[in-house]
């Protein structure tokens, strides 16, 4: 029995459709190996001994779980201070650059006022601006001032170039909270504090979550500025620290070294895998109005 043109046509569309999905997957499962497989590597080689490093390949997996190469360096190292700098630095900038910026964008997004479009397009041209440009006036402001050497000069500059991207960020977040519901919280008697703590911002809660979780890589990876302000040993960040680490380990042994990027980079890992799904929600909560 032959088969009819429609049977045929069918028939072709399902093996063109079978061949696609194939090629999907397989890019995917590509793109997943490029990803995750230097991560991977990068933490078997933490927990290699000095002889696997010269008798092994680099690519060989280490044939046990050396954790002294972690002990070394964060010890010898000094791992636990840079860890304690970048905790210092990090939260309290992460929790001032959220509330001021959520705070604004409530403002520039939900009341009324004057010149409000114009110190909106203000906060956001901050985004457009180069970072090596302005590293000298802040420099020579921090000289003056004393804030060289001094975690909070680097707090405060961290809070001043976070804003202009959450304040963009949590404008369009609340876009989607109702004007409706704002306005019968004021008809019963709530103050525009109880408003924006109460109702606004419980509302985009999972926008919070990720633009914390963005400004937490900006803070927690930043190089520029703690290398530019920090130049005391006892005062580097984690990742300033990682370079005078590499300088002091990178010829003679790679096992304190792998084992010490492992544990710069393992915070933002666990946060993400915990934080996903949240994450997700948060990015596409402010794209419907209403």
């Amino acid at each position: 029995m032959e088969l009819t043109p429609i049977t045929k046509q069918n028939k072709s569309f399902n093996l063109k459709k079978l061949v696609a999905n194939i090629l999907g997957k397989l890019l995917i499962i590509m793109i997943v190996i490029i990803a995750v497989y230097p991560v991977f590597w990068l933490l078997m080689s933490s927990l290699k001994t000095p002889e696997e490093f010269n008798s092994a390949p680099m690519y060989a997996l280490p044939q046990g779980f050396h954790f002294d190469n972690y002990v070394e360096a964060w010890n010898t190292g000094n791992m636990g201070t840079y860890f304690k700098n970048s905790i210092v630095v990090t939260f309290p900038a992460l929790f001032l650059i959220i509330i001021i910026g959520a705070g604004a964008a409530f403002a520039l997004e939900k009341m009324r006022w004057k010149m409000k479009k114009g110190t909106l397009l203000l906060f956001i041209s901050g985004i457009m601006v180069p970072v090596p440009i302005v590293l000298l006036p802040i420099f020579t402001m921090y000289y003056h001032t004393g804030l060289l050497n001094n975690l909070f000069g680097l707090i405060l500059v961290y809070i001043a170039f976070g804003l202009p991207l959450t304040i963009f960020l949590f404008t369009s977040y609340f876009k989607a909270v109702p004007n409706e519901l704002i306005e019968s919280a004021i008809m019963d008697g709530a103050n525009i504090y109880r408003i924006f703590f109460s109702i606004a911002l419980p509302m985009i809660l999972n926008a919070v979550v990720t633009v914390a979780l963005v400004q937490f890589f900006f803070v927690w990876n930043d190089l520029i500025f703690a290398m530019t302000f920090i130049s005391d040993s006892d005062l580097r960040t984690i990742q300033t620290g990682l370079m005078s680490f590499a300088g002091q380990y990178g010829q003679r042994d790679w096992g304190p070294t792998f084992a010490s990027i492992s544990m710069a980079i393992l915070p933002t890992l666990i946060l993400y895998l915990f934080l996903n799904k949240t994450v997700m929600k948060g990015m596409t909560s402010g794209a419907v109005k209403g």
